[in-house]
């Protein structure tokens, strides 16, 4: 369609030179009267077609503009029923909070006898990820260090899931191997996924225990008390920039709770899962393993 106006507007451009003036009539094989026609013949053609091609754009938008409605109120009827328990939905997609499937986990983390179990204990922490998920950009560092740690020692289980089984046997391995201090050790890894994990629940415990706070200080107070002191300036500067994209603290709070208590739901998650991460320092410090710092 660009082309045949830009025609359009060429053919009207040498009607008004050179055809119509009376010098170049003798000389040219055809007189002025009947360029004129040919070229009001052409003109009315492109018109009648420029004219069909807008008819059609113009039915077309029409037609995308009212799909365009039909799947926004489709869109909204669908979140609305989605957020309606009454309507047969559960508000944000869940019955109970973002924390409901980490209660119900860590009800198997133990054995009979009392001890860690790796698979268990890996799918706990694996769980907490769609809460970092909610924080967006602000916990992208935090949620790939434990994500990293979380395959580094979950691959090692898979190698033989009979031998590893319990969560330290791993490490026991690797002490005797004297390769724990590896950085690459899964020595490493439970150690580094321990603090991150530690972090993750003194962050919970301040938005229960401290409704005024903001969420940015919630975060920078749960990290002074935990990761902080085994990091490095560089560690410490990216981690200070990214609690200043924390979300707000309210709609946060109404993201993760779901259809459930939050407040009760973080209470019962920080007052399970403290025990099993000070249960894990304490046997890192008994092979000399938890003192170490971010290289």
């Amino acid at each position: 369609m660009g082309l045949n106006v830009r025609w359009l507007n060429w053919a009207r451009s040498i009607r008004l030179i050179g055809f119509t003036f009376v010098g170049f009539e003798s000389s040219l094989s055809f007189s002025s009267k009947i360029a004129d026609q040919n070229i009001d013949r052409d003109c009315h053609c492109l018109l009648h077609k420029l004219a069909i091609d807008q008819a059609n754009e113009l039915l077309l938008r029409s037609q995308l503009e009212q799909f365009t409605i039909n799947l926004g109120r489709d869109c909204l009827n669908h979140a609305f029923v989605a957020n309606n328990p009454r309507l047969g939905g559960t508000k944000a997609g869940m019955a109970g909070t973002v924390f409901t499937p980490s209660l119900e986990g860590m009800k198997s983390v133990k054995s009979e006898n009392g001890v860690i179990l790796t698979k268990p204990f890996l799918e706990v922490c694996k769980l907490i990820l769609p809460v970092l998920d909610k924080f967006g950009s602000a916990m992208s560092l935090v949620k790939s260090d434990i994500g990293g740690n979380i395959t580094r020692l979950q691959t090692k289980y898979d190698t033989d899931p009979t031998k590893y089984e319990q969560l330290y046997s791993m490490v026991q391995v690797e002490i005797t191997a004297k390769t724990a201090k590896s950085s690459s050790s899964c020595t490493n890894g439970l150690l580094w996924l321990t603090r991150a994990m530690d972090f993750l629940v003194e962050l919970f415990r301040n938005l229960v225990e401290h409704p005024d706070w903001s969420m940015s200080k919630c975060c920078t107070d749960s990290y002074n008390k935990t990761l902080k002191k085994w990091h490095g300036w560089m560690a410490s500067s990216s981690f200070t920039v990214a609690m200043k994209l924390a979300p707000d603290r309210n709609k946060f709070m109404e993201i993760i709770g779901g259809g459930g208590d939050i407040n009760a739901d973080i209470e019962k998650f920080c007052s399970g899962f403290s025990p099993l991460l000070e249960e894990n320092h304490k046997f890192l410090a008994s092979v000399g393993m938890d003192d170490l710092k971010a290289s």
